[in-house]
Order: structure tokens, then sequence, then C-alpha cells
């Protein structure tokens, strides 16, 4: 090789390159960015409608249709959901990641515009709006008081505390939770109004003609102009109680005649607690681009700045702070990386039993390390778990290419050769090994960067700076080590007692290796046996292992979802929820749990009838137990609550979601066919054990009160359907009237009838509307028939069909791929043709990526036998080669099942990892046997010769490989559910796959490779040729 001659011949050139890549390397630190994973954020755009009055059925076919039929055609739409609610449409659009957000928002604008027409005159024009820069909650403060009111308490937190915070840089937004808005409330009394023949829309007409703030023109003068302004008068609760509603002669009618004026809660329907006090919550929302851990850091240096001036008796405090996982998840990646890099030097020593000698390749890890974070900074990347987890890799990948050659050098240097001359003829010799071998593997993680969607953009960055560690190594060995072997090494160094030692024991594992290989290579079925035994056990324990996307991860936090009966009310909820905080406030304090949080309602879709509890446990060292194993406590303690559906939810390692992993779609047909197939499904998933906490999202059993109006009674009457639709709205759900100036801030007016007003149909005797004819007022009564009926409160499109979910938690030994296919089965055999599947989250995740990941594993092999036969000038080597794989596939997959980890997308990446692992050896040897056989060797002579001579390299390059994988088997902490998964994969592989190798492929070249030639044979021919023909 060129290289390896130019850097033995010019020391000085070797040393700068390597100082040059240390710099480089030291400077793109510098700048790098540090995250938990790389972003990945799926761009969406939001489409918001709003339909006053309408039902959930004419919101549907007369709003959300006609949105979704525009939206055809769009490119690089990844899914289109909707929700069709009373009142409002809610379509979200999402794009498959990586899509501009901006090209993708205006191709969504301009197909609004142009159905906005086809829209209702009465809806609302629709709002779009791009939600692209938001990350999930990454600290959550909770503001509490003895001397405010939660609802004093939350207009601080958006005056101050809101705008102040959400300045930080990176900060997106501030989501306040707790209490609700802070309003003027005005509280009509229907029997006092029907006294003095006052409506509801009398008040509101008088509420917006008299509290206005409006210009008055100006007055010019010769030197001055001066602008009017025409002030409003009210602004306090006793300047609102006097207003005047009406007056007629010398009768005044005055708004505190006819309500209830004051300051509160727009509606009282909120609870926020942690730890047992009343709170208000406030989520820290990072832009996703953001580096989670310096917006924490500034937000928290803010709060520490303005706390002494917070408001006497009121207190903040931070609970759930997800930069602790992230940083303890880096920090136990770098301790793994320190680890591994020790062991691997320790093994080093163990095998060439002399420092000199072990610093030559224990050199080339850390400069290899190094130099991969130039690689990081140009492509764009961050610090993060991804790139860091693809160093500790690397680390067995990096020192193996030094060991190849620093083995070679040092068997010259035993033959009586100078240090000098010994480096030449060594690094030479392995040169077409070493760039051979760092080919495959960089071709191996090349076909990782084809994947699309989330996972493609979030492996990408693994798969490339993994690559580049391994090209910088391969560029070490052929510069670095052969330079440093012709300084270091030294003739006839009296070898220690620990190395004679070692010595006599690798020769004597030579000797009883050379024993056992003569006779596989002359029973060469023995190699095909061993073989074929590997490919059985490969296709009888794939599908024994639990399949699922990405191992739960124990982040330190446990959500526990409420849901409750529909329309259940907010009171029932609060019950619920602080019986639920009754039976866990005690764990408070206990050592697992280190604080609680709960609301209701909770987010989501589900309105009053919802909850949400958020467990921050203790450190991880600072307990005993796992987020899966407290998650398994409180399942069943929490089944037994009452009234309520409560179940715990873990975050995936990928994504962060805190929602069901089975997220099933069914699609087609009417809601009422589609309701009864969804119901059918439901009942046959609970008789699946391994199936927990199973719902759907559409229930036709939400309570709803339908009021027709008799438009002849009504017309003949003069009473408009407007005035009692808008007298219902006033009355029954309230409306913002006007608005007031307090502090300096605009607040709403609310205005409602009294609280309890309405409970039943027989109330509406209490409401009155006004004869636009005679000017009488009219008992509601009177104009509209009432009846109570079931009906679902909103209706779901997904990919713009019809779509009710089913969604399921898992219990502890049944993975996410047993409980798809159970459902897919059940679909069938039990439901018409016409029903259609789809997946959201986590299910669409692992269906989408699964057969992804198995056509990367095929383009991966396909591309790495190509690259071998175009080294090897030969179909035959590599195929020879490739045999190693199926050897290392059988082991990952045994150490799969013996330690009970699932193939998930972690252990699937480390597979196709194993391609390049399993083939560096059988590389090797390959490559020898053809050099021996260049040499005049006889061929089974020369298949033995070369194996055994390729030994120790072999076992040194496995036995650093499977060493460095140990850190990540036995992996604790935060995020040690990724790491174990991708330990297991690689340390049985190799371990496997190295001890068949060295007996398999020699058989196999004996069996299939004897009419080969040498990569140089046509050459060779040709020069002969060449020499006949002058």
């Amino acid at each position: 090789m060129i290289l390896s001659e130019l850097a033995v011949k010019r020391p000085v050139f070797a040393t700068v390159i390597s100082l040059l890549l240390i710099t480089f390397g030291i400077v793109a630190f510098q700048f790098l960015p540090i995250r938990e994973l790389p972003d990945v954020t799926a761009p969406e755009v939001n489409i918001r409608t709003t339909y006053d009055g309408a039902s959930p059925e004419i919101i549907e076919t007369k709003i959300t249709d006609p949105i979704e039929d525009s939206l055809g055609g769009i490119n690089g739409i990844q899914s289109i959901e909707s929700t069709s609610s009373n009142g409002s449409s809610s379509v979200t659009v999402t794009f498959s990641p990586g899509t501009d957000i901006e090209v993708g928002a205006n191709d969504v604008r301009e197909a609004i515009s142009r159905v906005s027409r086809r829209l209702p005159d009465e809806a609302d024009a629709p709002i779009v709006f791009k939600d692209s820069g938001r990350g999930d909650a990454i600290l959550r403060l909770y503001l509490s008081s003895e001397t405010m009111s939660p609802v004093a308490l939350k207009d601080y937190a958006e005056r101050v505390l809101e705008d102040r915070l959400s300045l930080v840089k990176g900060v997106s937004s501030i989501d306040i939770y707790g209490s609700n808005d802070y309003v003027m409330r005005v509280d009509l009394d229907p029997a006092a109004m029907t006294v003095r023949g006052i409506t509801a829309l009398d008040v509101e007409s008088a509420l917006r003609r008299e509290n206005i703030e409006m210009p008055g023109g100006k007055i010019d003068g010769a030197q001055r102009s001066i602008p009017v302004r025409i002030m409003r008068d009210y602004d306090t609760e006793q300047s609102f109680r006097k207003l005047v509603v009406r007056q007629s002669g010398t009768s005044t009618v005055y708004l505190e005649d006819v309500a209830h004026v004051s300051t509160g809660p727009k509606v009282d329907d909120s609870l926020s607690k942690a730890d047992g006090r009343n709170v208000i919550s406030l989520a820290v929302v990072p832009i996703s681009n953001a580096n989670p851990l310096e917006v924490v850091r500034d937000v928290k240096a803010e709060i520490a700045a303005f706390r002494p001036f917070l408001p006497e008796g009121v207190t903040l405090d931070d609970s759930y702070d997800a930069s602790v996982f992230i940083d303890s998840a880096i920090n136990e990646v770098e301790t793994t990386l320190f680890m591994t890099i020790g062991l691997v030097v320790i093994v080093l020593y163990i095998f060439l039993g002399n420092m000199r000698a072990t610093l030559i390749p224990a050199l080339t890890v850390p400069v290899s390390l190094i130099s991969a974070f130039i690689v990081i900074y140009g492509m764009g990347y961050s610090i993060n778990m991804l790139t860091l987890l693809a160093l500790v890799l690397a680390i067995g990948l990096v020192v193996d290419d030094a060991i190849v050659v620093l083995e070679n050098i040092y068997r010259h240097l035993e033959m009586g050769k100078t240090p000098l001359v010994a480096a030449w003829h060594g690094s030479r010799e392995v040169g077409f090994a070493v760039v051979a071998t760092t080919v495959v593997l960089v071709m191996t993680f090349v076909p990782i960067v084809f994947l699309e969607g989330t996972i493609g953009q979030l492996f990408s960055e693994y798969a490339l700076t993994l690559a580049g560690a391994v090209i910088f190594s391969s560029l070490l060995a052929l510069t670095l080590s052969p330079m440093m072997s012709s300084k270091l090494l030294k003739l006839n160094v009296k070898p220690s007692r620990f190395n004679r030692w070692t010595e006599a024991w690798l020769t004597k594992m030579e000797a009883g290796y050379r024993k056992v290989l003569t006779g596989f290579v002359k029973r060469r079925w023995l190699g095909a046996s061993v073989l074929a035994a590997s490919l059985g056990a490969t296709a009888i324990l794939y599908p024994m292992i639990p399949q699922t996307f990405a191992p739960s991860e124990d982040r330190g936090v446990l959500f526990i979802m409420v849901s409750g009966p529909e329309g259940a009310s907010f009171d029932t909820m609060a019950e619920s929820m602080e019986e639920i905080e009754a039976l866990l406030l005690p764990r408070v304090g206990q050592g697992v749990i280190d604080s609680m949080f709960l609301q209701t309602p909770g987010w989501g879709a589900r309105g009053a009838s919802s909850g949400v509890m958020i467990l921050n446990l203790e450190l991880w060292e600072n307990r005993d137990i796992t987020v899966a194993q407290l998650a398994g406590q409180l399942r069943k303690e929490l089944s037994a609550i009452p009234n309520v559906r409560a179940f715990p939810i873990m975050f995936s390692s990928i994504g962060g979601r805190s929602q069901e992993p089975v997220q099933y779609v069914l699609s087609g047909g009417s809601w009422e066919q589609l309701n009864g197939w969804a119901e059918q499904l439901e009942e046959l998933a609970e008789q699946n054990p391994g199936l927990t906490d199973i719902s759907l999202d559409y229930n036709e059993r939400q309570p709803q009160m339908e009021i027709r109006i008799n438009k002849e009674r009504a017309q003949l009457l003069g009473v408009s359907t407007q005035s009692i639709g808008s007298t219902l709205e006033i009355m029954l759900g309230g409306v913002n009237a006007t608005t007031f100036i307090e502090r300096g801030q605009e607040y709403d007016l609310f205005l409602k009838a009294e609280d309890d007003t309405v409970l039943s149909a027989n109330d509406l005797s209490k409401l009155y509307v006004r004869s636009h004819t005679t000017n009488e007022l009219i008992r509601l009564d009177n104009l509209v028939t009432v009846e109570e009926v079931g009906k679902s409160s909103q209706l779901r499109h997904y990919n713009r069909n019809r779509a009710i979910t089913l969604s399921a938690s898992l219990n502890e030994g049944y993975s996410l791929g047993e409980a798809l296919d159970y459902l897919d089965e059940q679909v069938v055999e039990n439901l018409p043709t016409e029903v259609s599947v789809n997946y959201k989250g986590e299910s669409y995740d692992y269906r989408y990526n699964q057969s992804s990941i198995m056509g990367v594993f095929i383009l991966a092999m396909v591309i790495v036998f190509l690259v071998l036969a175009a080294q090897f000038e030969s179909f035959i080597h590599p195929l020879v080669v490739m045999l190693t794989v199926p050897l290392g596939l059988s082991g990952a997959l045994g150490g799969l099942l013996i330690s009970g980890v699932s193939l998930n997308i972690y252990s699937q990446l480390a597979m196709i990892m194993m391609i390049g692992l399993a083939t560096k050896n059988g590389i090797l040897i390959v490559e020898f046997i053809n050099q021996l056989r260049d040499q005049g060797k006889e061929f089974s002579e020369a298949i033995i010769d070369a194996s055994v001579m390729r030994l120790r390299p072999i076992l040194m390059t496995a036995l650093t490989t499977v060493v460095s994988a140990l850190p990540l088997i036995f992996a604790t902490g935060a995020g040690s559910e990724s790491r174990i998964a991708i330990g297991i994969v690689v340390f049985f592989g190799v371990l496997v796959s190295s001890l068949l190798t060295i007996l398999v492929i020699p058989s196999m070249y004996g069996l299939l490779a004897r009419r080969t030639t040498s990569p140089d044979a046509v050459s060779h021919q040709l020069e002969a040729e060449l020499k006949l023909s002058v």
C-alpha cells in the first residue's frame, strides 16, 4: 500500500496527519450542540374552523369533508387526521420528516383558499397554522400560593411569567394549566329577568352597546391637531353593576337588577394539584431544534433571577425536568465509552504482552473517535445518544485495523527483520485486507441512510458517525500504526513472565486449532453442516423472539391516564382524581416517587371526562425499582378505582410517546357499521390476556340534548330561529360579550345564566325570548321540543376516511408485534372485507419500519457482496466470506432469546452492523489464503497455514469487539434499554460468528474455491503474454 509505505518513509508526515485530525476534531467538538436525539420532529399543519351551533355530523359533512378533499395531491403528506366536534373542525396534516414546512404550509393554504367558498357562510374562515417548531415539554413548573386564589395565580402567570419565560432563547411556548381564565362574570337570574321583562339578548345587546371605546375624530387648531377618543367607563364590578340594560320613562333596569356581577374564573371546571397542593402548572416547550440542556439551564437561571420578586406567599418550583434524563443518559454513555476503551486496552495487553506494542493500537482509538467529530460537525449533526452510541460501538471496530497491521508487523519482526523493514513489509502485506474490511463496514452502514421517515433521520446520524470513525481508523492504521511500529518496536526484547505465559498459551491454542482445522478441511461436509445448522437456528429463533418498535424506557417519569364515562361531570372526575391521589400521595418521598402532579381535564380530546397524573421518580441510582415494575404494581391497584379507567403509560425510547403502544385504526362503512365492527373487535381484543387498558375513541353513549324548533309556531309568534339559538347559547353555554381593562390588561366579560339554572329539559320553562312582532316575552318551552339521545361527541377521520381507533397497552411479556398480528388475524377472520386497517403512533412506526429494515438488510448484503466481488475479482470468494453472516445472526438471535430482549429498531440495526462485523474475519482468512496460493503453496496447505496465521488477529479483534459490548450489556441507569439491545446483538453475534468462522470459512473455501484464482491472476497472465509478444 502506497499510504503505509509513505508513512514509514516519512514519519513526520504520518504524525502531522494524526495531529491535524486531532486538532480539527477538538475544534469541531466545541461547536457541536447537545441533544437527547436528532431533531426528527414531523412537520404538521393544522386547520381549525369554527361553525357555532353546528353538530358533529354537520361539521363533518359541511366543513371537514370539503377541507380534506381539497388536500389531495399535495406532495409529502404522510397522514391526515381530523376531528369533527360540536361547533368546530380540526384537521391535522402531517408531512414526512424532512419536508420543508414552509412549502407544505403554503400548499395547504392554497388548497384551503380554493375550498373556502364552498363552506357555509355562517362558518368562520379556516385558520391555517404550522406546527414544526415545538417539541415536548422539557420542564414543568408549579406555582402555588397560600394567599392568592387559583384564578388570580393563573392570571399572574399569564401576565408576568409567560412573557418573561417565553423570551428565553430556545423556548417555543409556555403552556399554562390549572384554573380557568380570569374574567368578569355576569351570571343572569332568569326569575329576575322575567319580572322585569328582560331577555338574555337584551343584556348582551346592552353590554355591547354601552361598553365601547371608539375614536371621536379630532380637533384641528392653528398650532396643533388633537385626536378625540370616547372612553369607556366600565372596568370594575361596581361600574358594570350600574350599566343600564333598559330605560323606559322613569323606569331603569340596571345590570345588577337581573344578574350577579363578579370577577373570577370563567368556569370552575379545572383542577391541578402537586403533592396535594392546588397549583398552576407551567410547561416549558422548546423549539424542536433547540439544545434542551441549555434551554432548561437558561429557564432556571431566569427563574432564580425573578424569584425574589414573586408576590408574598407565592412559590415557584420545578418538578418534571427532562434534562435530568438527557444529562444522565449522556453521562452514562460517556462512562460506557471510557470503560470500553479501558477494557480494550487490557485485552490488547493480554495478547501482546508488551506495553510498547499495546500503545500503538490503543492510541488509534482516541484519535479515531476525536476525528469522528469532524464528520458529526460537517454533516450538521449533534452530540446525542445515537452519535455517542456510535462512538462506543466504534471502539471495537477502530482498533481492529490497527491490530491487524500491528500483528503482521510483529510477525515480520519475529522473523529477524528490523523494525523499519518489518513495518514496511508487514503493513504492505495486510493493506488490501484493511481497505477491504473498511469498505465493507462502510458499505454496511450506507443502506441505513436510505431508510425513510423518522427512523431514517434518526439513524442516519448513527450510521454516518460510525462509518466516519471506521474510515479514520483505516487511515490511521495505514499511517500512524506503521510509523509508530517502526519507532517503538524493538528486536530481541526479553519477554516478561506474563508474556511468556500468554505466548505459550497462544502457541498451544494454535497447535490445537491446526489439528481441528485439518479435520474440517479434509471433511468439508463438517463446515457445510455447521453452516446449515446456523441457517436452521436462525429460521427457528426469529419467530420466537418478541418484536416491538422500540423498547420502553425508564425516563424517571410515569404517566397515569384517567378517563371517566362519557358525559361525566367535572365534579365526578375531580372526586375520582383525588381518590387516586389519596392512593398514591402516601408513597411520595418514600424512596420511589419523588413528586406527583394531577390535572383534570387532561390533555387530549376527552374534555371534562379525562385526567392525567405525572409521577416523577427518584434518580435511578436512588431507587431499586424500574418504571416498568412500578407500572405493573400500580396497574392492579388502579383497576380497583370505581367509575373511571386509570392505567399507567411508559415512554417509548424513540419519540417519547406517552400513549398506548397499540393504535389500531378501523375505517370503512357508515358510522353505525363502523362502530359495530369496532365494538366487535374490542370484544375480541378483551379475550387476549396480553392486551390491557383497551378502549375505543368513539362512543355513542355520550348524552346529548337535541332541541328541535317548532318553526311554524315560532314564525306565528314572531320569534326567529336565531333568537332562540342565541338565547340558548348565552344561557346554557355562555358567551364573551365584551371586555374590560384591569391593571393595563384586557380581559373578557363572560355572560351566562346562573349555575344550576337548567338541569333538565323541564327547566327550559325558565327561559324567555322576545317576539319581534308584539314585543312580548315568549316562554322557550312553548317553541321547542327536547329529546335526550346518546351520540358521539366527536367524529374522527384518518387519511380522509371515517375512522375509529382501538387503543391498548401491553401486559408484561407480550410484544407489540404479537398484538398487531393478533388484531390483524381477528379482522381477517371476523370482520367483513370492506373494513380497512391502518396504524397510528408507535404501531405505525413498527409496521412501517419492519419492512424497511428488512429491505435495508437485504440491500446491505447485496452491496457488501458486490464490493467484495470487485475487490477479490471473483464471485466465489465473496460468497465464501458472506457465509459468515448467518453464523453471526444465529448467535445474535440466540442472545436476544436468552436475555429476553425484544427484536426492536436498535437490535435490528445492530443486526445490519453484524454483516460488516462477521465478514471482517472471513476477509482476513480468504485474503491470506489467496496470498499463500500466489506464493505457490498447495491448496489445502495454503488454507490451513493462512487460517492458523490469522488466528491471533482474528481472536484479538473478536475479543476487543466482544469486550467493548460488555459495558452495553450491563448498562444501568437512564436510557440503558437501547444500549442493552445493541450490546446483546454485538456480543453474542461476534462471539458465535468468530468461533465458527475460523472453522467454517476455511472448510467452505476448500469446498467452493478450488478452481478460483487470485485477484491479480489476469494481471499476471497479461504481463506474461505481453512478454511473449515482444
